[in-house]
C-alpha cells in the first residue's frame, strides 16, 4: 500500500507519460490504458469487495523495491502442477491486479485537477528560471570584465605581497628552526670549553624560542630534547663543582657559580658543594692510603679496594707510615685550602655585589636584591657552619689513621716527626676554624702516652746499660757547654761542644799569667815558671781555675734524652706531665746509681797495719758516731722514694703476683751494678776518687741543667700538676750536691789511717810531771798521712779536675775525722796530769800549724771540738756539769772518760757520781 501511495503522490508531479518512465523496476508494472481506465470506471464496482481483494494481497508484495515477484511466484509453485489449480490461482492474481489497477485509476482521476494546476505553476517557474539564467549570464560577463580589469591587476599584486610577507616570516622561522636543530653541537662545544654559564644561557634561550614555535611538530620534539640537555648540563655542572674541592680555580668556580645562578639554584649548589667536600675528604684519604697499601703489598690484588678505610689503615707498614701520613695531611690540607679559597671568593663576590646593588633603587631591582641577599645570607651561614664540619671530618680521618697502627716501637725521630706533622695539622685547624682539635689531641695523646711509656722504658734500660758499662772517665767539653748545645742542635753543632782536653782556649786571661794568688787573685812580684803554670793547669788542682764541666758519656746521653723529651713536650703539650714525669725518672735513676755505686760504705779496704775487719769496724763506728758520712734526711727520703717507685728489687720474676703488681714491675727498672772495670779499693787512687769525682760532679752538673730548665718545664706543665714539679726540684734536684758528703766521706775515711794514729796515741804517757817541749810522734805520723793524701790528690787531679767544693769537702772530712780521732784518742787515756793536758794542746797546735800549710780551708773544721774537749779537763764540778749538758756532740764514752780522768785531781767521787748521772740522762733519750 505504501508503494501505491507513493506512486500516487508522484503522479501529481509529472505527466502520465513521464511518470511511466520514472518508475523503478519494481514499480514498472503495466499501467492500464485510457480505454481500460474508462472500462474500469464504467464497470460497476463494490468498494467493499474491492477492498477485501486488495487486503487479500500478500504483504510481501509491499515489502521493498528489490522484491522479485516472478521469482517469488515461481518458487511457490508446487512440485506437481495442476492446470486447474494454476488457472484458479491465475484468476485470483488477475482479480487482485484488477483491484489494484482500479484503485490506482481512481486515485489518478481524483488528483487530476491538482495535477493540472501544479503543471501550470511548474510552467511559470520554468519561465522565471529562464529569466534568471539570462540575468546570471549577464552578471558573469560583468564579473569577468571586473576580474580582468581590477582583481588580477591590483588585488593580485596585494595578494602576492601578502604571500611574500608570509614566506619571509616562514623563512625566518625556518632559519630559527635550523639554528635550534644545530644547538646540540654548540652546546657540546661550550661544555667542552667549560663555558657553563654560556651553555645554560643558550639552552634557556633555545627553550624560549622553542616555546614560540611549538606549533611545529619538529619543535615540540626539540623542546623535550633541550630539557634533557639542560638536565645533562646540570649533571656536568655538578661534576665541575666537585673539582673545586681538590684544586680551587677562581675562574672555574666563577663560571660554575654563574651557571647555578642562571639556573636559580644557588642554595642547591652550596648544599651540593658541602656534600662534595665531605666526599672529597673520604675519597682523598682512601686513595692515598690505598696507594701505599697496594705499593707495599707488591701485587695487583684488588682486595684492598673493597676494605673499609678503618680496616685499610691497619695494613700500613711501619716503613710507609710516615710518608703516607705526610701525603695524607698534604692532601687534606689541599681540600681545606680549596674550602678556604671558596669562602674568600664568596666574601669578595658579596662585597662587589653589595657595592653594585647599592647604586640601584628601582622597585624591580629591590625585589631582586632581597632575593640575592637571602641567597647570600644562606651561603654565608652554610660556609661558616661547614668550617667546623670539614675540620671535624679531617680530624676523624686522621684519627682513624693514627690509631690504626701501633707506634710504640717506632724510632724516636720517626715518632717525633709524626708528632710534628700532627702539630702542624692542628695549627692549620686552629687557623682554619679556631678549633682546639680535641679529637686529634686525644688520639695523639693516646699514641704518645703508649709510645712514650715504651720509649721511656727502653731508654731506662739503655741508661742502666750505660751506667753498668760506664768507667766514669772524663768526657772533655768546652767550658761554655750547656744543655742548649744538645737541645734541637745538629750533629755538627753538637760536635763543636767538645774540645781537646789540653786545650787552653777556655782558660781566662788572668789564669794565663805566671801565677795568681789564690786568696787575692793578684800576681806577686816573684812569679813561677811557665812549666809550673802548665803543671798546675794540667793537674786541675788549681782551685780557682774556671774549667769545663765534669761529665761523662752517660751524662751526655741523659742530656740528649732530656733534649728529646723537651722536644716531645713542645710538640705535644697534652702529655707534658707524662714527659716531665719520665724525665724526672731519668734524673732519679742517675742519682740513685751514683749513690749506689759510690755513696754506700760497703767497700772492703786493704790495710797493712790492721786486719780488714778491724779497719771496717772502725770506719763503721766513725760513720755512726760522728755522723759525718750520713746523708741528710731529705736525701734519704729522696733515695727511699726512688727505690720504692722506680727500682725493681726483685731478682727473680714472680709470675704468681697479681696483674697490678706485674704492671707496676713493668714500670720499674732493676738496680744498676758498678762496672768491674771501676776499682774503688786501691789506696793509690784514693779509692777511686777520680771516678767518684766524675760521677758526683757530673750529677751536680746534670742537676744544674735541670735547674736551668725549670722555667721551661713550668711553662708547659698543667696547673694541676705543678706541685709535682716543685716537689721534684725542691726534694730531688736540689739534693744532688748533698751526695758529695757521703761519697767523699768514704774516701776521707779510708785515705787517712786513723786507726794507726789511735794505736800510736795509746802508747803515749799522759801523766807526765813536767811540761814537755816536744810533740808526740803520732802527730808526725798523722801529718805524713795528710801529706800523702795531698800528693795522691795531686796525682788524681792530673786525671780529673777536682773542683774547689770537692777538695774542700775532702779536706774537711779528713780534718774532721782526724780531729775526732784525736778526741777519741784523748778519750782513751786512763791517766792524765795537767802537764799531760798541756802536752795534748802542744800536739794539737803542732798538728794545726803543719796542717794549715797543706790546705787553704779556714777555719780548720772541728778545731774547737778538740780544744774544747782538752780545756774541759780544767773545769770545776759545777762548770763541768753545765758543760756536759751543753756539749752533746761528744759521745758518752768521751764524756765518761773525761770525768774519770779528772777524778782525784779536782773532782771527788761524789762529784764523779753526779757527773756520770748527768751523762746518763743525756744518753738516755738516744736509746
Amino acid at each position: 500500500m505504501q508503494k501505491i501511495k507513493s506512486l500516487m503522490t508522484r503522479q501529481g508531479l509529472k505527466s502520465p507519460q513521464e511518470n511511466v518512465h520514472d518508475l523503478s523496476p519494481v514499480e514498472n508494472f503495466r499501467i492500464p490504458s485510457k480505454e481500460e481506465l474508462r472500462e474500469l470506471r464504467e464497470q460497476p464496482t463494490d468498494p467493499q469487495a474491492q477492498q477485501e481483494i486488495i487486503n487479500s494481497i500478500e504483504e510481501v508484495y509491499f515489502s521493498n523495491d528489490s522484491f522479485d515477484i516472478v521469482k517469488y511466484e515461481l518458487e511457490k509453485l508446487p512440485a506437481v502442477l495442476s492446470l486447474q489449480e494454476m488457472e484458479e490461482y491465475r484468476d485470483k492474481l488477475k482479480q487482485q491486479q484488477a483491484a489494484v489497477s482500479k484503485k490506482v485509476a481512481d486515485l489518478i482521476l481524483e488528483k487530476q485537477p491538482a495535477y493540472v494546476k501544479e503543471l501550470e505553476r511548474v510552467t511559470s517557474l520554468q519561465t522565471g528560471l529562464q529569466l534568471a539564467a539570462v540575468i546570471c549570464t549577464n552578471g558573469r560577463r560583468h564579473l569577468n570584465i571586473a576580474k580582468e580589469g581590477f582583481t588580477q591587476a591590483s588585488l593580485g599584486l596585494l595578494a602576492n605581497q601578502r604571500k611574500r610577507q608570509l614566506l619571509i616570516g616562514l623563512l625566518k622561522s625556518l632559519r630559527t628552526i635550523k639554528t635550534l636543530q644545530r644547538t646540540d653541537v654548540r652546546l657540546s662545544e661550550m661544555l667542552e670549553e667549560e663555558d657553563y654559564p654560556g651553555a645554560i644561557q643558550l639552552c634557556l634561550e633555545c627553550q624560549k624560542a622553542a616555546s614560540t614555535f611549538k606549533h611545529y611538530s619538529c619543535i615540540s620534539e626539540l623542546n623535550s630534547k633541550l630539557q634533557d640537555t639542560l638536565e645533562q648540563i646540570e649533571e656536568q655542572l655538578d661534576v665541575a663543582l666537585s673539582k673545586i674541592c681538590k684544586n680551587f680555580d677562581i675562574n672555574h668556580y666563577t663560571k660554575v657559580q654563574q651557571a647555578y645562578r642562571l639556573l636559580g639554584k644557588t642554595q642547591t649548589a652550596m648544599d651540593q658543594l658541602h656534600m662534595h667536600f665531605t666526599q672529597a675528604i673520604h675519597n682523598t684519604v682512601f686513595q692515598v692510603v690505598l696507594g701505599y697499601v697496594e705499593l707495599c703489598a707488591g701485587n695487583s690484588d684488588t682486595k684492598f679496594q673493597k676494605l673499609q678505610y678503618k680496616d685499610l689503615c691497619t695494613h700500613i707498614t711501619s716503613d710507609s707510615y710516615i710518608p703516607c701520613l705526610a701525603d695524607l695531611c698534604k692532601a687534606l690540607w689541599e681540600v681545606m685550602l680549596s674550602y678556604y679559597r671558596t669562602m674568600e671568593w664568596h666574601e669578595k663576590h658579596d662585597r662587589d655585589e653589595g657595592t653594585a646593588s647599592s647604586s640601584v633603587s628601582d622597585g624591580n631591582n629591590v625585589i631582586g636584591a632581597e632575593e640575592t641577599n637571602f641567597d647570600r645570607s644562606y651561603v654565608q651561614k652554610k660556609l661558616e657552619h661547614g668550617l667546623s664540619r670539614i675540620w671535624q671530618d679531617v680530624q676523624l680521618k686522621v684519627k682513624t689513621y693514627l690509631l690504626g697502627t701501633d707506634m710504640s716501637n717506632f724510632k724516636y725521630d720517626d715518632f717525633i716527626f709524626v708528632l710534628d706533622i700532627i702539630s702542624r695539622l692542628m695549627q692549620v685547624g686552629e687557623e682554619f676554624c679556631g678549633s682546639k682539635s680535641e679529637v686529634l689531641q686525644e688520639s695523639i695523646r693516646k699514641q704518645s702516652v703508649n709510645y712514650f711509656k715504651n720509649y721511656h722504658r727502653t731508654r731506662l734500660e739503655e741508661l742502666r746499660m750505660f751506667l753498668e758499662n760506664e768507667t766514669w772517665e772524663l768526657c772533655p767539653v768546652k767550658s761554655s757547654f750547656s744543655i742548649l748545645q744538645l737541645h734541637y742542635e745538629s750533629d755538627e753543632q753538637e760536635k763543636s761542644a767538645y774540645q781537646e782536653y789540653d786545650s787552653d782556649s777556655d782558660v781566662p786571661e788572668e789564669l794565663k799569667r805566671d801565677y795568681v794568688d789564690e786568696q787575692t787573685g793578684d800576681a806577686p812580684v816573684k812569679s813561677v815558671s811557665r812549666e809550673t803554670l802548665r803543671s798546675r793547669k794540667r793537674s786541675d788542682y788549681n782551685l780557682n781555675k774556671v774549667n769545663a764541666p765534669i761529665l761523662t758519656n752517660t751524662t751526655l746521653n741523659v742530656i740528649r734524652l732530656v733534649g728529646k723529651y723537651m722536644q716531645m713536650m713542645n710538640i705535644l703539650k697534652p702529655i707534658a706531665f707524662d714527659v716531665i714525669h719520665f724525665m724526672s725518672q731519668l734524673f732519679d735513676y742517675y742519682l740513685y746509681a751514683v749513690y749506689t755505686f759510690f755513696g754506700r760504705n760497703d767497700t772492703p779496704v786493704q790495710s797493712s797495719s790492721l786486719p780488714t775487719s778491724s779497719r771496717e769496724q772502725y770506719s763503721a763506728r766513725q760513720f755512726e758516731s760522728t755522723g759525718l758520712g750520713l746523708s741528710s734526711s731529705r736525701l734519704r727520703t729522696t733515695l727511699n722514694r726512688i727505690q720504692e717507685s722506680l727500682i725493681d728489687l726483685e731478682v727473680s720474676a714472680d709470675t704468681t703476683g697479681t696483674l697490678t703488681a706485674a704492671e707496676e714491675r713493668k714500670e720499674k727498672v732493676p738496680s744498676p751494678h758498678l762496672s768491674h772495670l771501676v776499682v774503688l779499693t786501691s789506696g793509690n787512687t784514693l779509692y777511686g776518687l777520680a771516678e767518684r769525682v766524675v760521677a758526683t760532679e757530673s750529677l751536680v752538673f746534670l742537676a744544674e741543667q735541670f735547674e736551668f730548665l725549670q722555667s721551661h718545664l713550668d711553662a708547659v706543665m698543667p696547673a694541676a700538676k705543678k706541685p709535682f714539679l716543685q716537689q721534684f726540684y725542691s726534694q730531688t734536684v736540689s739534693t744532688a750536691s748533698e751526695l758529695r758528703k757521703p761519697i767523699y766521706w768514704i774516701v776521707a775515711a779510708k785515705a787517712i789511717d786513723y786507726e794507726q794514729m789511735l794505736l800510736l796515741m795509746a802508747n803515749v804517757k799522759w801523766d807526765v810531771k813536767e811540761i814537755m817541749s816536744q810533740h808526740n810522734i803520732y802527730v808526725d805520723a798523722l801529718l805524713k798521712e795528710f801529706e800523702q793524701f795531698n800528693r795522691r790528690l795531686n796525682e788524681v787531679s792530673k786525671r780529673v779536675r777536682i773542683p774547689l767544693p770537692v777538695s774542700n769537702i775532702l779536706w774537711e772530712h779528713c780534718i774532721r775525722l782526724a780531729n775526732r780521732t784525736i778526741v777519741e784518742g784523748y778519750a782513751n787515756v786512763k791517766k792524765c796530769s795537767n802537764e799531760g793536758r798541756a802536752l795534748m794542746q802542744l800536739d794539737f797546735q803542732q798538728f794545726l800549724m803543719k796542717l794549715e800549710k797543706l790546705t787553704d780551708i779556714r777555719p780548720i773544721p772541728d778545731k774547737e771540738f778538740v780544744e774544747t774537749y782538752i780545756k774541759a779537763y780544767y773545769l770545776t764540778e759545777n762548770d763541768m756539769e753545765r758543760w756536759i749538758k751543753e756539749h752533746r756532740e761528744y759521745s758518752t764514752k768521751q764524756l765518761t772518760n773525761l770525768v774519770n780522768v779528772c777524778l782525784g785531781s779536782h773532782i771527788n767521787k761524789k762529784a764523779r757520781q753526779k757527773l756520770l748521772a748527768a751523762i746518763d740522762d743525756i744518753d738516755r733519750p738516744k736509746r
